[in-house]
């Protein structure tokens, strides 16, 4: 049987310094607090590593612990996303004609459900879909640097930080898929993810990630899921391929059609589409279809399925020129 459920993402808007903006957030937050990271060492070393490599995020995790009246300890412990489990999720990304289109797969109860906007004094705006408050499931900043994370497989676990993590440092410091790359070489990583980039001069890339080593894809157009395919890699791909790869096909196909950009997204958010999915117990159903534009700064972003889209320019909020709705709402449908 199945049921309706109507999904609410709040449209979050913070300017200021790094520290006003996890302080704004903390003030914010009324769920509790996750109950994640207690280890002394591993909440020593996070604290090291975003001192050497994002002090961005640093900065925001200490106004965070000011607005939950926390110590900074218990914030990195429970939002920096080092050395944290995290479930198996699924994303499909298609980068075409200087647009960067994505589905993303995982359970209403495990997400943020916040669409966040921030212009900070030092360090690139950006607009994306938070999870875990500090962390980024996809976005764009003001450069045009578009970039997105997807779940490959969680045998191989070192400690190191969340892709969610790891896609909010290149959004608040690369201006470039180059750039992207290097930062994403530096940062140690806990699971094995892909990375699907494009920035606003055409270059696209998947970074195939592990703890234990990176590799490069250059491709335009660009189609990305859940699997690894570089032949040094293939064997830390998860046995059970067949969804991923059936996916990655379908985006092959999509490619060759001469579809513009809302009709392609139209093709992504259909309850009938091969890439979307009504898995929601099983951390499998699609939660929000995004577009980023990165030539122009537009955004394109529907929650739930034949969602009535909401569209605009990021540009004109930086200049303040656009006031954004409190939230944004679609039907998913459980299965």
């Amino acid at each position: 049987m199945q049921k309706e459920q109507e999904l609410k993402v709040k449209v979050i808007g913070l300017r200021g310094s790094f520290y006003q903006i996890g302080f704004k957030q903390g003030q914010q937050i009324s769920q509790g607090i996750s109950q994640t990271l207690q280890n002394k060492d591993a909440t020593n070393n996070a604290q090291i590593i975003l001192e050497k490599n994002s002090s961005q995020i640093l900065e925001e995790l200490k106004g965070l612990a000011e607005g939950l009246k926390l110590p900074l300890s218990t914030a990195i412990g429970a939002y920096s996303g080092y050395d944290v489990t995290f479930p198996e999720m699924g994303c499909s990304t298609l980068v075409k004609d200087s647009y960067y289109l994505r589905n993303y797969d995982f359970s209403p109860e495990l997400y943020d459900a916040r669409l966040v906007l921030i212009q900070p004094n030092e360090g690139f705006a950006s607009i994306g879909f938070s999870q875990h408050i500090i962390g980024r499931l996809d976005g764009m900043n003001e450069k045009g640097l578009v970039i997105g994370l997807h779940f490959v497989n969680q045998a191989y676990k070192q400690q190191g930080f969340l892709a969610t993590t790891i896609v909010r440092m290149v959004l608040d410091q690369c201006a470039t898929a180059s750039e992207a790359i290097q930062l994403i070489k530096k940062v140690p990583h806990g699971y094995c993810y892909n990375y699907s980039i494009t920035d606003k001069h055409g270059n696209s890339v998947i970074v195939e990630a592990t703890p234990q080593q990176q590799e490069i894809i250059h491709t335009q157009p660009l189609s990305c899921t859940n699997h690894f395919e570089t032949k040094t890699l293939l064997r830390k791909n998860k046995k059970q391929l067949q969804g991923s790869v059936k996916r990655k096909n379908y985006l092959q196909a999509l490619m060759k059609e001469e579809l513009t950009p809302e009709e392609t997204f139209d093709r992504f958010n259909h309850h009938d589409s091969p890439l979307f999915f009504q898995n929601y117990k099983e951390y499998f159903g699609t939660l929000h279809t995004v577009l980023y534009s990165p030539q122009d700064l537009r955004v394109m972003i529907g929650i739930g399925s034949e969602s009535n889209p909401l569209a605009f320019s990021f540009k004109e909020w930086l200049n303040g020129s656009l006031s954004l709705p409190n939230e944004i709402s679609g039907t998913i449908v459980h299965s």
